[in-house]
């Protein structure tokens, strides 16, 4: 898909599921980054979406009649169709604020992913036509939303982004849980809003949000199958005690330094470049040693080089 803006409809038939007064439009490849699933409310009141992944500009009618977005939580793949509906009202964790209000914060929250801003901006605001919205509001942890018949309810559940949220539609049960996205990639944590600790406490929290719908913004789509859902879900918790053995192997192998592990990498293959790549690793790794570190299994010498304990 190449969206541009205006009054965009689809080119090709958009799939969707209906579970009451809620759909979900599927991106292109199930909403394979860099799209996204997108959740419509149609509350008796008010039509709310959560997001706006790239498939937002190919909707038409049906998501430029959107007042009201809560967003899950903020990257630029969540923000594409934000440009269709300017007047719509948008609310954002109070976390994530600062990333969707302006530039620096959006940067900010990457963690200066890379050392050409100015190519990162262009890149940004052509592929996900990253604009601003400095009239976002803030939301915390329990807020909710009547839309009339149906209620929003945010869970914050950070980790992915430091305001990351599980939105749950009530009362058909349908929980949005962005991008705790259950792929195979597995968590994300690469941002310097990130955290592991904060990702580890918020999959166990998940099982106990009350929900009888799963909706993932990227690969796996829908579940409505519980025990499905949580197959999954453990699946996609063990990445990160893989990604600590892969780093314990390496560190077997021989001692290294913070820089050498990224050269090997943990989430990408070696060779793979993106203006983010280096800095996820890097941040990714540096968490999962110091989580080692104090857990003992790993040491850091006073050169910083790491060993296996």
């Amino acid at each position: 898909m190449n969206p541009v803006s205006g009054n965009t409809t689809a080119h090709v038939p958009i799939a969707r599921v209906d579970f009451g007064r809620v759909s979900v439009l599927f991106g292109e490849k199930n909403g394979k980054y860099p799209d996204g699933n997108q959740v419509l409310i149609r509350g008796s009141d008010i039509r709310a979406a959560f997001d706006t992944p790239l498939v937002s500009n190919y909707i038409g009618p049906e998501f430029d009649a959107t007042e009201l977005v809560v967003m899950g939580h903020v990257h630029e793949d969540h923000m594409t169709g934000l440009h269709r509906i300017p007047r719509a009202e948008v609310y954002v964790h109070e976390a994530d604020l600062a990333t969707i209000r302006s530039w620096d914060g959006m940067f900010a929250a990457y963690g200066n992913a890379t050392r050409d801003a100015s190519a990162m901006r262009a890149m940004l605001e052509r592929d996900f036509f990253y604009a601003p919205r400095p009239d976002a509001r803030g939301y915390a942890d329990g807020a909710t939303w009547d839309l009339g018949e149906s209620r929003i309810r945010a869970f914050h559940t950070p980790g992915h982004t430091a305001g990351h949220c599980v939105l749950v539609v009530e009362p058909e049960g349908v929980a949005f849980i962005g991008d705790i996205d259950l792929s195979g990639f597995g968590p994300y944590y690469g941002d310097a809003c990130s955290s592991l600790h904060d990702f580890r406490r918020s999959l166990a929290r998940l099982p106990e949000i009350p929900a009888k719908i799963w909706v993932t913004s990227h690969h796996r789509g829908v579940y409505t199958d519980r025990e499905h859902f949580l197959r999954d879900l453990a699946a996609f918790t063990a990445k990160m005690d893989a990604r600590e053995q892969r780093l314990l192997a390496y560190l077997k192998a021989s001692p290294k330094t913070l820089e050498q592990l990224v050269e090997l990498r943990v989430l990408y293959p070696q060779g793979y470049e993106s203006p983010w790549a280096v800095s996820a690793e890097t941040r990714t790794i540096a968490q999962h040693l110091a989580e080692m570190v104090v857990d003992g299994k790993v040491k850091r010498d006073e050169r910083g080089v790491y060993s296996a304990a």
